[in-house]
């Protein structure tokens, strides 16, 4: 039997080349390319740029809140909640007095998970937003910060350059 060869890795791509100044200029390096716009294709697989979640019936899961771009997420999730409360209590009554009747409780507890998750989910792009927003405040609030830090810091040096001016003039009038 013949004994396979291995190689190293591959050379880098011929782009590496535009980056050879980078350290002395960085203006040097050519601009990132734009984002993709419309459908691409990696890896085999099509995608798009949009965000979409799919609908629970395309899992051919019955939906439990009502349908449309104006729902009360708060409301919805709590009224799941509860309504998976009430299924969770209604199964461990089951369990104790009629134990071989719990697989439509179960079904329906599996229902109400699935409406919940998936109302969650839809609640994922604003999180992201609204995280965003955290972290850029909390930047601006951390660069105002250090930037009234380093005028504290400037008028203490001008009041120490200021009197050692000070000592100076004296010691030399001596």
């Amino acid at each position: 039997m013949a004994m396979a060869t291995s190689s190293s890795y591959p050379p880098p791509p011929p782009f590496y080349r535009l980056y050879k100044n980078f350290e002395q200029d960085p203006s040097s390096a050519p601009e990132p390319p734009p984002p993709i716009d419309g459908p691409f294709k990696a890896l085999g697989v099509d995608y798009t740029g949009d965000v979409v979640i799919p609908s629970l019936e395309s899992h051919n899961v019955r939906q439990l809140y009502p349908k449309g771009p104006n729902i009360d997420f708060k409301k919805e999730l709590r009224t799941l909640n509860r309504e998976l409360q009430l299924h969770i209590l209604e199964l461990a009554d089951i369990l104790v007095e009629r134990p071989s009747q719990y697989a439509r409780r179960v079904e329906d507890i599996t229902l109400i998970f699935k409406n919940l998750h998936h109302l969650l989910n839809s609640l994922r792009p604003h999180q992201a937003r609204a995280t965003l927003i955290h972290m850029l405040e909390s930047q601006i609030q951390r660069r105002k910060e250090a930037i009234e830090d380093i005028k504290q810091r400037r008028v203490e040096a001008q009041k120490l350059l200021g009197e050692s001016l000070h000592i100076l003039d004296a010691s030399q009038a001596n």
